[in-house]
């Protein structure tokens, strides 16, 4: 079978572009309703997309005032989603500045039994001010989130494994219900971390539920060429694609990993029509409904600096160096205004869309073409497709352009297995605690 494509549906609201509420196409009151998610994760599933995923912050981001925020935390949600659906893969979002390895490993672990084994973990470490505020400390530096998430991933997988996978042998008859020899203490004494375990949940169905990460600065890189099995990340152009999947991939080999242990996908906000025109035609749409001010206070966040009115028809300008916050978007943003020599105004239309994300306008073929360029030309493994108005959006991707995407032969008719890991092609890692035992015995022998 030839290489396919893994396809991931990020679910946003009522869409990604900021002024898809604002659309007749879309209903902002269901943004907290069960339902309008569970309705896209069932369309998702009958693409076969891969996974659904489901980003969060511990803050409110935006202003809501002009935006449809608010919605639902990612893990209790994607619970709802799992009794709905039997192959997607769930993915959400938690951070690992502002939570417990003990908390995550469990509610990840039970959301992986609840699923069947389709549960994901996107590992962020949480760059806001804001967030840090609601937790009553200072937002700590870059380095240090990222030496936190490190221990951080190593308590949380230890806890994965504490359970052998034939632990429970339910002997009635017997009177054992668990072999304790295969449940593990992980006594990890860290710098940051003292757990003693076991888990108090079995070990998941995966063994570890997929780890996905999609910070691209050179801590961010580094993490994911150690820990992850799938990256979310953002170019703008087909070289720059090329050139940060060559640089991550290279990277896997001093980890003892293969370039096929990690799958890179980058976002792509799809704005799908009939026709070309008929694509333009719903792009303008949504630009016309854009706030400025909600798009000058989202850049002022973004590149950490005051932009105001008078700054709307000028180019962008010099913004300095942060090397605490979100290091790669901001990056990313700055260089599209200088590469394409874009006013505020402009820079703000392009980003409402997908945020730094690529929009691509156009018929279902051109969006195939698009996605087929990158993946065979070396800058993808699959794509985070980002619909600008849901779900509309995700149907007519669904509807339009997996067909084709079929026709090309880079995409599956039907899903591989039952779980996620399955799905990616990705291999299910053992208990590294039977590992240590089974060699003891071997030693003993």
């Amino acid at each position: 079978m030839s290489r396919q494509l893994r396809l991931n549906a990020f679910l946003m609201g009522v869409g990604h572009h900021e002024a898809a509420w604002r659309h007749p196409l879309t209903e902002p009151a269901r943004l907290a309703d069960v339902r309008h998610y569970q309705e896209l994760a069932r369309i998702a599933e009958a693409g076969k997309l891969d996974s659904v995923f489901l980003a969060d912050g511990v803050a409110l981001q935006a202003d809501v005032r002009h935006n449809a925020l608010g919605g639902l935390e990612p893990l209790t949600l994607l619970s709802a989603l799992a009794a709905v659906t039997d192959h997607v893969g769930l993915i959400a979002t938690v951070s690992t500045t502002y939570n417990e390895p003990f908390h995550v490993a469990r509610k990840f672990a039970s959301l992986d039994h609840i699923s069947g084994g389709r549960a994901g973990w996107n590992i962020v470490t949480s760059a806001g001010e804001a967030e840090a505020r609601n937790f009553g400390i200072e937002r700590p530096a870059h380095a240090d989130r990222y030496a936190r998430a490190t221990e951080f991933l190593d308590v949380v997988t230890k806890l994965w494994d504490s359970w052998e996978d034939d632990a429970v042998v339910a002997d009635r008859a017997g009177g054992v219900y668990a072999d304790t020899g295969k449940i593990h203490a992980i006594e990890h004494a860290g710098e940051r971390f003292s757990v003693r375990g076991p888990l108090n949940t079995q070990r998941p169905p995966q063994g570890h539920p997929l780890l996905v990460q999609a910070g691209s600065s050179e801590d961010g890189k580094e993490f994911a060429a150690r820990y992850a099995e799938a990256v979310f990340t953002a170019q703008q152009t087909l070289e720059e694609g090329r050139a940060f999947y060559r640089d991550l991939k290279s990277r896997l080999t001093r980890h003892g990993r293969q370039p096929s242990d990690l799958l890179v996908l980058p976002g792509i906000s799809p704005v799908i029509g009939s026709t070309e025109s008929e694509a333009r035609r719903l792009e303008r749409e949504l630009d016309e409904l854009i706030i400025p001010a909600y798009g000058l206070a989202q850049l002022s966040t973004l590149v950490g600096i005051e932009l105001d009115h008078d700054a709307l028809d000028r180019p962008l300008p010099d913004v300095g160096v942060d090397t605490e916050g979100a290091q790669s978007r901001r990056k990313l943003v700055v260089d599209l205004a200088r590469r394409d020599n874009l006013t505020v105004r402009q820079l703000i239309a392009r980003l409402a869309g997908g945020r730094g994300h690529r929009v691509v306008a156009g018929a279902p073929e051109q969006i195939a073409d698009q996605i087929q360029e990158w993946f065979e030309g070396g800058a993808a493994d699959g794509f985070n497709i980002m619909p600008p108005l849901l779900p509309s959006g995700l149907h007519d991707f669904v509807d339009h352009v997996v067909p084709e995407l079929r026709v090309r032969g880079l995409f599956r008719h039907e899903y591989e297995g039952r779980t996620l890991r399955e799905n990616y092609g990705l291999s299910r890692p053992g208990s590294r605690y039977a590992a240590d035992r089974a060699a003891d015995l071997v030693v003993a022998g």
